[in-house]
């Protein structure tokens, strides 16, 4: 295991490298705040509350969807996110992301970059890559449709479940437990089109909105990021944040309120892709470890 003068050597030595390959591609560091007014509802996520009701962010994302709103252009941002409940090997209530856009991209332009990062942050690791659809991974464990079959059938597929899940939940628990796992080791596994009910931020396919324009990228069965297509029709986000409402209702966890900023922001939103990539993983990755507090800073 590394020495704590290690660690920060690692540390430094990596946000140094991202800070540069940012700046050879002309994209902009920036800092938003860490206390915001709304939390997020996804119902993956809890936001930390404090003591005056506002919240430590979960991410920059709405910061950064306002400034590209503002007219920023290509932003980055490298600094602590905090979520409650998150501990384990892969989590920690705060931790460090890597979140940056790109205007006029698709995400799998943003795919491409952010598969040449983790390259170059892992000069070591002699990495395959794959680029493949969720459905087709998917496809590999399961002999059924999971999006078209009877709720019943996925239900009785997945009898291991936490019982009360409705379809998108357990397509996420079909997913972490069934696919993930088996996803190999020394290969960087891009893994795209994913079901509308999981499309969070991100656009519909054009001709084909069962699928959302997001991608999620995999260092063997670790998940390094997640990106998308940015949505910028402002009466479709609010639909999916009511929509996580009532699911987190449903879940008996609280509504959190609703960034209304953030809504009149992506009415002006331009084109662009976004990403935010774990930056404790892949210092796990470069150091060697086997968790990401073995491989930052306590």
């Amino acid at each position: 295991m590394m020495d704590l003068a290690d660690r920060i050597r690692l540390r430094a030595s990596a946000a140094h490298e991202t800070r540069r390959f940012f700046s050879r591609r002309g994209v902009v560091e920036v800092q938003t705040a860490v206390i915001v007014q709304a939390g997020v509802t996804d119902v993956h996520i809890e936001s930390i509350e404090l003591a005056d009701g506002r919240f430590l962010r979960s991410s920059p994302e709405y910061a950064h969807k306002k400034l590209l709103a503002a007219g920023a252009g290509d932003i980055y941002e490298l600094g602590p996110v905090f979520r409650a409940g998150e501990c384990g090997r892969l989590h920690k209530p705060e931790f460090l992301l890597l979140e940056w856009y790109r205007l006029g991209w698709g995400w799998s332009q943003l795919a491409d970059e952010a598969l040449a990062l983790v390259r170059l942050l892992t000069p070591g690791q002699h990495w395959q890559t794959r680029y493949v659809a969720w459905q087709d991974l998917v496809a590999e464990v399961l002999p059924f449709d999971a999006l078209e079959a009877p709720f019943e059938e996925l239900s009785s597929a997945l009898d291991d479940a936490p019982q009360g899940l409705e379809r998108p939940e357990l397509l996420d628990w079909l997913f972490a437990s069934r696919v993930q796992p088996r996803l190999p080791d020394h290969q960087l596994t891009v893994v795209f089109d994913y079901p509308a009910c999981h499309a969070a931020l991100a656009r519909l396919k054009p001709g084909n909105p069962k699928w959302a324009e997001r991608f999620e990228l995999f260092a063997g069965s670790i998940e390094l990021a997640n990106g998308y297509r940015e949505l910028t029709d402002a009466d479709e986000q609010r639909r999916r944040f009511e929509l996580d409402q009532q699911r987190r209702t449903a879940l008996g966890r609280r509504p959190m309120p609703i960034d209304d900023e953030l809504l009149r922001a992506l009415a002006r939103l331009p084109e662009c892709a976004g990403v935010a990539m774990g930056f404790d993983r892949l210092l796990m990755l470069i150091a060697g470890a086997e968790s990401i507090s073995n491989s930052g800073i306590e």
